[in-house]
Order: C-alpha cells, then sequence, then structure tokens
C-alpha cells in the first residue's frame, strides 16, 4: 500500500493528466461518471425502498451505493467531486488555474450532469418506478422533493461534509496497489457519508430530475418540485460546498503537508 506521502506526489502526475484530453474525450468520461454515480443511486432506492425502521432502510441504502464510486475508479472515468484534488497539482504550479477549471471541472462536471440526465431518463421511461406496485415512484419523489426544500445553509454545509468523505475515498483508492484494494478501501467512507445524509452534487443530478420525471409521468403532485428549484436551491450549493470540502478540507491540507516547499 502506498504512504500517504507516495499518494500526493502520484496525485501531481495523475492531475496533470486528468487536463491534457480534449473538451470532448472530458465530456465522455464526464458521462460515463455520471451514469455510474446515477446506477449506485438507483440501487440504494431500489435495495430500501420499504424497509422500517427508516434507520434501517438508510443503512441499506448507504451499502449499495458505493457501487457507483467503485465503477467510476474501476472503469475509467471522471467524477466532478473527485477532480476537486486536481487542486493539488495547481497549487504546486505544474498547471494553471485556467487548466484545472476548463480543461477539466468544466467538461467533467457538464458530462456528469448529461450522463445522470440520461439515466434518469431511461429509469423514468422504462417505468422501473413501478417497482413494489408503485411504492419506489413515492420513494423516488419525496427523496427529490426533501432535497429541494432543505435550506441553503444546510445544503452548503453537507455538500462540504460530503466531499470531505468522497475526496478522502479517492485519496485511499491511490493507496491501493490492486483493483480489490481500490473497491474495498473507498467503500466504507461513500458508505459514511451516505449514512449520514450528506449532500453530493452528482448524485444530486439524478436523484432530483429523476423525482421530477417521475412526478410528470406517474402525475404526482409534489409541492416546489421543479427544474428552478434543483438547480437554484439544491445544485448550486451543494456544488459549492462540495468544493469546499473537497479543495479546502482534503486537497489543500495534503498539498501543504506532503508538497509545500518541495521542488
Amino acid at each position: 500500500m502506498n504512504s500517504p506521502s507516495e499518494i500526493a506526489n502520484t496525485y501531481v502526475s495523475v492531475g496533470i493528466g486528468k487536463t491534457r484530453p480534449s473538451f470532448l474525450k472530458m465530456f465522455a468520461l464526464g458521462c460515463l461518471a455520471g451514469a455510474f454515480i446515477a446506477f449506485g443511486a438507483l440501487g440504494s432506492s431500489v435495495a430500501s425502498c420499504g424497509i422500517q425502521p427508516a434507520a434501517l432502510a438508510r443503512v441499506v441504502s448507504a451499502a449499495v451505493f458505493p457501487i457507483g464510486l467503485m465503477m467510476v475508479l474501476c472503469a475509467g472515468s471522471e467524477l466532478f467531486t473527485g477532480n476537486c484534488l486536481v487542486l493539488i497539482p495547481v497549487l504546486t504550479k505544474r498547471i494553471s488555474p485556467k487548466d484545472m477549471l476548463l480543461g477539466n471541472w468544466l467538461p467533467v462536471y457538464l458530462g456528469n450532469l448529461a450522463g445522470s440526465l440520461l439515466i434518469a431518463l431511461l429509469v423514468v421511461f422504462s417505468h422501473t418506478p413501478s417497482l413494489y406496485g408503485g411504492e419506489l415512484a413515492m420513494s423516488i419523489v419525496t427523496t427529490a422533493t426533501n432535497k429541494v426544500h432543505m435550506s441553503i445553509v444546510d445544503a452548503l454545509l453537507k455538500g462540504i461534509l460530503c466531499n470531505f468523505m468522497v475526496c478522502i475515498a479517492v485519496w485511499i483508492s491511490f493507496g491501493a496497489t490492486d483493483s480489490m484494494g481500490k473497491i474495498a478501501g473507498p467503500y466504507l467512507p461513500i458508505f459514511l457519508f451516505v449514512l449520514c445524509g450528506f449532500e453530493h452534487c452528482v448524485a444530486n443530478m439524478y436523484f432530483i430530475p429523476v423525482g421530477i420525471l417521475t412526478s410528470w409521468v406517474y402525475n404526482m403532485r409534489a409541492e416546489g418540485l421543479n427544474w428552478l428549484t434543483f438547480l437554484f436551491f439544491n445544485l448550486l450549493p451543494v456544488t459549492i460546498g462540495n468544493i469546499v470540502g473537497g479543495c479546502g478540507m482534503v486537497g489543500c491540507v495534503y498539498w501543504y503537508v506532503y508538497l509545500k516547499g518541495r521542488k
């Protein structure tokens, strides 16, 4: 297993490489990651639907959701939240902030959104929410509605907490030297963030649109659930929180400890 210092040095090279492919290639890899996370989110919803008490349902959901990140890390794709660590080669002055923003974050974020929306559309129009006599549809809409009614401050702070865990999970994956390590190592931090109900912008690119579409197709009333509330009351503050948590609480700290002042 690689040490934290070795991971830090490795990630400088990895982060540089994440800004080199074309915009379209990074967008395509972002689409894959968005789809993978959406499948993990879908699986967590299906597995936990109808389970009582609610605490047990949350445990089951948290146990299934990490499958999405497993696919991201092992199959090859680009996830915006994990790529907050690309700040590390920026801080070492190996790439510019422009390289990070335009070469990675922008195409990956848009790709994550496109991939998540595609899976949401396929899920709804394949009538997957009809599972359990429509109980899954009710659960999907309720989850989405609760997310858009969360206060902006709560969404921001839960976004910070979430991406602290996600970036630690990605960091741990770079410590592994085999596929099993890349699966097992990140599992528990992701399990923990889902268990605690923290907010992940890419997961919400699936959770809320699938709720909106389900409410339309199944003619279910969902007060305040629409594209504007999705974008401005959840996705925006959660994204900002994810950036703060990933960049500030993980990327900056590990850069300072292991790389600052080194040539």
